[in-house]
């Protein structure tokens, strides 16, 4: 079991999965979610169980998506795809679970739209 929160506590989680081997996106959308990228493991929706949903905002940001973060803290928190029958998943900031994850990065997506001041380390497969 994994348990998680937001920065100021009004959101918590538990996972009763192991995590997935980590993503990292790093396309323009992501890092202006989070002020840097989003890494996040993807978990089956049937293992998590949220308290303080009434404390999450989130926003629709296309057809495919949607975000969720702490409307009090402002955390990012899940990334949610709209298609539930095509994903039966919700990827959730590796930020918020409480220390230790057991999981570590397997994969970096968009690394074409990475920002200019930071490096992707060697050794992990990387999508432009």
């Amino acid at each position: 079991m994994h348990k998680g929160s937001c920065l100021c506590g009004a959101v918590r989680f538990t996972v009763a999965s192991d995590l997935s081997e980590a993503s990292a996106c790093h396309c323009s959308r992501c890092r202006k979610w989070t002020g840097h990228f989003l890494a996040d493991a993807e978990v089956p929706r049937d293992t998590v169980t949220i308290a303080g949903e009434e404390h999450i905002k989130w926003f629709t940001m296309s057809e495919k998506a949607r975000r969720g973060f702490c409307a009090t803290c402002g955390s990012s928190l899940f990334f949610d795809p709209l298609d539930k029958v095509k994903h039966s998943w919700l990827g959730i900031a590796l930020g918020a679970f409480d220390s230790p994850t057991d999981t570590h990065l397997k994969l970096h997506i968009f690394t074409g739209d990475k920002g200019d001041y930071y490096e992707i380390e060697e050794g992990v497969e990387q999508h432009r």
